[in-house]
């Protein structure tokens, strides 16, 4: 009886450490765990194989010899039958035969460019990438003398809105098992937070540290402590995110399978873990707290777009005929929208065509999904043409993101040297991509760019908006660029300074310091008024 209990005992221990270590959940829609199933299945096989076997086929003088071989033969009936309900369940999943469930995962609305999408705010346009901001802040970390020695920068780059702005969070992490044996019980003692407007670099020292994280082990480790507290929760992604007063958490989106065993996959909540102190709390998708930017990922949003686009006329449609099927282009982006992180990426044809006929807007936190039918370049094409304006210094465009400026859908792009640093700025017009700027500084870019635009015959200024000023010229001094020519002027009791093209209002001509002028003009972001008619 020892002899037969030994192999036994062992299974269950090997399988314990298994599961400690693997963290499936335990939910009949996750594929981790059907892959689990067999593994310890197989696993404990091997380890009772000589009781198995001797028991079947050695001893022969046994009265148990046709009861073990009875109990084998149903045993073995166990694995076929998951195998099928595996396959079938597969098929029953999969967009070849509920094509028209995955196409209804995502709701688009059709919207209006001009309406949703307000004039460029310079303090709000993110001009770095998650590998720009990596490379800042290693080097920020590097002057950090009395950490650099103990913790190193982690990967968990996320942008969100912070207080308004857009920024990107990360923590610290151990350097590594003997640091973190020295340290955890401090934990991690802060995070670094990037300003994508400014490219300051903080290091947010916390009063308290970060105690949960995937960097700790044991019990610990944030994957084993929410898998121990929602043992069937499937968690699809970690985020790390800081609430408006700047405490750490991670939020774990939840996933669920609403197409079948394994298909339609989407979020139905997120568990929020205080990274400190970890406390923990489940949200409904529909009850995830404000502050709170992404539960979502892009990958998972695109992907629910592109079966939207494809499958509108069934699977078929979209493998032969093809007709009315659109796609998500090559990358994506995120844009700050009413304190909201969205995700933007292009739209075209599934046939090919090297053009965009319009773009989508996806809310990360509530998956809200508006379409913005604007024909013109693609994102790569944009990025191309900006690379070809700087092509003798190497730089390389980063993927743009949406502007609206003069009610122009308009790319915006960095342009990055070999080192990974901004250098430059680009601005594309998305429907008439022939236009591009390129600025030292993101406002010097806007200005090329509104005169490019000029010159092409597209209005860059709302009059609509256009607010009145009269006085007397205190200071008055012309400047050319690209050809032509500004006066830029100040008026007694007034700190606004006002730009005048010289030649669309010539009348400023015959002005000078000291002459009465009555301006109409409209206010601009960067505190440099463009006059629209002077008097």
């Amino acid at each position: 009886m020892k002899k037969r209990l030994i192999p036994i005992i062992l299974t269950v221990l090997i399988w314990a450490g298994m599961y400690y270590y693997y963290l499936p959940p335990l939910n009949i829609h996750s594929r981790d765990s059907w892959v689990f199933i067999l593994t310890i299945l197989v696993v404990g096989i091997v380890i009772n194989f000589w009781t198995i076997f001797r028991a079947v086929f050695l001893d022969r003088t046994s009265p148990e010899r046709a009861a073990n071989r009875k109990i084998m033969k149903k045993l073995l009936i166990v694995p076929v039958a998951l195998a099928i309900f595996y396959a079938v369940g597969t098929l029953l999943s999969s967009p070849i035969i509920r094509a028209s469930a995955y196409n209804r995962l995502l709701t688009v609305e059709t919207s209006d460019f001009t309406t949703d999408i307000r004039e460029v705010d310079y303090n709000k346009i993110p001009i770095l990438d998650s590998d720009s901001a990596a490379k800042l802040a290693e080097r920020e970390m590097g002057s950090m003398v009395d950490m650099v020695s103990q913790y190193e920068v982690s990967s968990f780059f996320n942008q969100i809105n912070y207080q308004g702005k857009p920024v990107r969070v990360t923590p610290l992490r151990y350097g590594d098992l003997i640091k973190w044996i020295t340290n955890r019980s401090t934990g991690i003692p802060a995070y670094i937070q990037i300003d994508m407007t400014t490219q300051n670099v903080d290091l947010v020292k916390l009063q308290q540290g970060i105690k949960y994280s995937p960097f700790e082990h044991f019990g610990r480790n944030l994957y084993r402590y929410v898998r121990f507290r929602y043992p069937t929760a499937m968690i699809r992604t970690t985020n790390f995110e800081i609430d408006e007063s700047g405490v750490p958490y991670w939020v774990c989106a939840v996933q669920d399978k609403t197409i079948g065993l394994f298909g339609g996959t989407d979020i139905k909540g997120a568990i929020v873990v205080n990274a400190v102190t970890g406390e923990h709390v489940y949200y409904d998708i529909a009850d995830v707290p404000h502050w709170i930017d992404k539960v979502y990922d892009a990958n998972l949003l695109i992907e629910q777009y592109d079966y939207y686009g494809t499958l509108k006329k069934g699977y078929l449609n979209s493998i032969f005929g093809q007709r009315e099927c659109l796609k998500s282009t090559e990358g994506y982006n995120y844009i700050a929208l009413d304190d909201d992180v969205w995700v933007y990426t292009g739209v075209t044809s599934i046939g090919g065509d090297e053009s965009n006929v319009g773009f989508v807007l996806m809310n990360s936190r509530t998956k809200e999904t508006k379409y913005y039918q604007v024909s013109g370049a693609k994102e790569i094409s944009a990025m191309s043409s900006a690379e070809g304006q700087v092509q003798h210094l190497g730089y390389n465009a980063t993927f743009p993101i949406l502007l609206n400026i003069a009610n122009e859908p308009t790319y915006f792009l960095s342009l990055k040297d070999a080192a990974g640093l901004v250098k430059k700025y680009a601005m594309v017009n998305i429907q008439k991509y022939q236009i591009v700027a390129i600025g030292d500084t993101v406002a010097e870019c806007e200005k090329v760019y509104r005169n490019l635009m000029a010159g092409n015959g597209i209005n860059t200024i709302d009059s609509g908006n256009a607010l009145k000023i009269s006085g007397t010229i205190t200071m008055m001094k012309d400047i050319v660029a690209d050809g032509n020519t500004y006066y830029y002027l100040m008026l007694d009791g007034s700190e606004l300074l006002f730009e005048i093209e010289v030649k669309n209002q010539l009348g400023i001509l015959k002005k000078q310091v000291g002459d009465t002028i009555s301006l109409e003009y409209v206010a601009e972001p960067n505190g440099v008024n463009a006059v629209i008619e002077l008097k």
